[in-house]
């Protein structure tokens, strides 16, 4: 498919959001109800004090803008005033209640736009173990279908382009890792938007938090890139020094500490009557900005002829832009960049650069559970085939699986933070929400399966349990099996919950509760009829009662003699505590399976809803 260079324009846009707090925890499932009236327009404006009182607040009002080629429209105005509101509806983030967004004089088709532009938010998210070249080239990968040689190109040269060539091998960082600086990692959110070449980029503050130095090298790549590439470029909270010169030229004096935008804007009165338009000559690459002023409308420039005036026309200059590079066609592509195979291979290898660079959860969690292994093997050395050791293995199962099911919360912070990057790659359209939970599915196939062999083999031999080949095997599955399936709660509570705090809370809270209801504290028959349903739902039952049937069942050791006389064997060990036999086997690993299958939808379902109300969502205020 092909379409022009893009001209983005607004005309109209009213945008409304609740101020109220929520009252549900996690914040995940609601939506900002509008008033609406019953014919199905807009309410009358209301007053601020009606609008408090009510819980919706007006943010946006009658807001009309355009950004053209070759330029940058700047977005100004004091804190509060609707600034990234407005930037969120033209990056097509958010819907607003009436108004339209054009491209190339035509409404905008969401899917289109997302693969025609570029939107760098002002908190940098990139995979902190990650170099500056691997992050390039993943996103590169994900975005473009483009052979490998040419990919590296691209990649180079765009490296180049940033100023990053210095620093291509080094880590991103972050407040644990060191890694680069605050404005070479802008430059980085900045060229993993442009490596796909988007007609449009939109930035939300992008010299947010950066000293002067960096600042400035932000400005003049954004100038390079408007003036070379012939992009639309449309940023906020930008530093406007003529600015101040001209309204002291109209005899208006900036008081100290007071900020020359927001002097600007609540004087405006006074600059409509002077003249109706003050020609100023500014940089090249800046020519048009839009002010929004708090709680007022944004005026439309065509009112300068009944009088009206604004910030837009104060700074407007006239720009020749040549007709055949505007109507030069590009290359759309409408579908996904990559196969789902490919796709799934390129997140794979991502995931699997991730953990095995994350100490935490890869060298810590190794040594960990060899470690963990060697020290509950010394704990129960040769456990004797009597009464007294059976109960002591039975003890031993319990602890085994209190501690592989707590001990992968640690995950959690990591799960969160790729929660946040999902959700930002996922809402322009790199890649596919299923492909990223069926990758993160297996890349923790083979970690989990190493940790459970690291972590049965000293185990396993120095008790002394079952000595038989066959027996180890069902020992490891259901070891692994347990891995992952507490690797599965993690991953579907990180989908969940807001923050580390409280999924750690829910996480410990939902694991002790399967623990009390496992069976080994108060068997089945005796758990009031009531609770019974979380006997049957418990990630204990399970695993539980493999390891006593893999232990017990076909045994032909005697636990109990009485007068010479065995009375108690394996078998009777788990009538006893209430549990099947060998028919049972395999049963339980098949619903260990799908409890692994079911967190695991549960957490895509989670992760599919939230990046799909990423692309219309309404803002709440905290």
């Amino acid at each position: 498919m092909k379409i022009q260079g893009c001209e983005v324009e607004a005309i109209g846009i009213n945008y409304k959001i609740h101020t109220q707090k929520t009252k549900h925890p996690f914040k995940i499932f609601r939506k900002s109800q509008l008033e609406t009236k019953e014919n199905g327009q807009e309410p009358e404006e209301k007053s601020e004090t009606e609008q408090s009182c009510s819980g919706i607040k007006h943010v946006l009002k009658n807001v009309s803008c355009r950004a053209k080629l070759w330029e940058i429209l700047a977005i100004v105005g004091p804190s509060g005033a609707g600034k990234s509101s407005l930037l969120e509806v033209l990056a097509g983030k958010v819907s607003p209640q009436s108004g339209t967004v054009f491209m190339n004089q035509k409404p905008v088709n969401k899917a289109q736009f997302k693969k025609l532009s570029g939107y760098v938010t002002q908190k940098d998210t990139s995979f902190p173990l990650l170099t500056v070249q691997e992050t390039m080239m993943f996103s590169a990968k994900l975005k473009l279908k483009l052979p490998q040689q040419q990919l590296c190109c691209r990649v180079k040269s765009l490296i180049k382009d940033l100023g990053l060539d210095h620093v291509a091998g080094t880590r991103i960082g972050d407040d644990r890792v060191r890694g680069i600086s605050g404005g070479e990692k802008r430059r980085v959110s900045i060229g993993v938007e442009v490596i796909h070449d988007p007609r449009v980029l939109i930035l939300d503050e992008p010299t947010s938090g950066l000293d002067s130095n960096s600042a400035l090298q932000i400005v003049d790549m954004l100038k390079v890139m408007a003036d070379t590439k012939g992009r639309t470029i449309i940023l906020i909270s930008i530093n406007l020094d003529l600015l101040g010169v001209n309204l002291r030229l109209m005899g208006l004096e900036l008081p100290l500490h007071v900020n020359v935008v927001e002097f600007a804007i609540e004087t405006i009165d006074a600059i409509q009557q002077q003249r109706c338009l003050v020609q100023l000559e500014t940089p090249r690459q800046l020519q048009g900005i839009v002010q929004l002023k708090k709680g007022d409308d944004a005026e439309e420039p065509s009112k300068c002829r009944s009088g009206k005036f604004t910030l837009q026309q104060l700074f407007q200059q006239s720009k020749v832009i040549d007709e055949e590079i505007i109507n030069a066609e590009i290359d759309f592509l409408c579908d996904f960049a990559n196969s789902r195979l490919r796709e799934t291979m390129i997140l794979t290898q991502r995931f699997s650069k991730n953990i095995f660079r994350t100490k935490e959860l890869f060298a810590c969690r190794t040594l960990q559970m060899f470690i963990s292994g060697l020290v509950l093997g010394s704990i129960f050395p040769n456990l004797k085939d009597d009464l007294v050791g059976a109960r002591e293995r039975v003890g031993l199962f319990a602890f085994i699986l209190t501690f592989l099911l707590s001990t992968s919360i640690e995950a959690l912070p990591i799960f969160l933070q790729e929660r946040e990057i999902l959700m930002k790659e996922t809402s322009s359209g790199s890649y596919r929400v299923s492909l990223y939970a069926i990758a993160n599915g297996l890349i923790y196939l083979p970690f989990q399966l190493i940790l459970a062999i690291l972590f049965s083999l000293p185990l396993y031999w120095l008790v002394g349990l079952n000595k038989n080949f066959v027996a180890y095997s069902q020992f490891l599955l259901l070891i692994w099996l347990i891995l992952y399936t507490a690797n599965s709660v993690v991953v579907c509570f990180s989908a969940l919950v807001p923050n580390f705090i409280i999924g750690n809370s829910v996480i410990a809270g939902v694991i002790g509760s399967f623990f009390l209801f496992s069976g080994y504290f108060i068997s089945n028959h005796e758990i009031p009829k009531y609770w019974i349903f979380m006997h049957y739902i418990s990630l204990f039952k399970y695993p539980f009662e493999g390891f006593l049937i893999n232990e017990f069942s076909n045994s032909e050791k005697c636990l109990q003699y009485i007068f010479g006389k065995c009375k108690l064997r394996g078998e009777g060990v788990l009538k006893e505590e209430g549990y099947g036999g060998e028919s049972s086997r395999w049963k339980n690993v098949g619903i260990m399976v799908s409890f692994i299958l079911f967190y695991r939808f549960i957490s895509y379902v989670i992760l599919r809803y939230r990046c799909s109300q990423r692309g219309s969502k309404s803002v709440d205020i905290m």
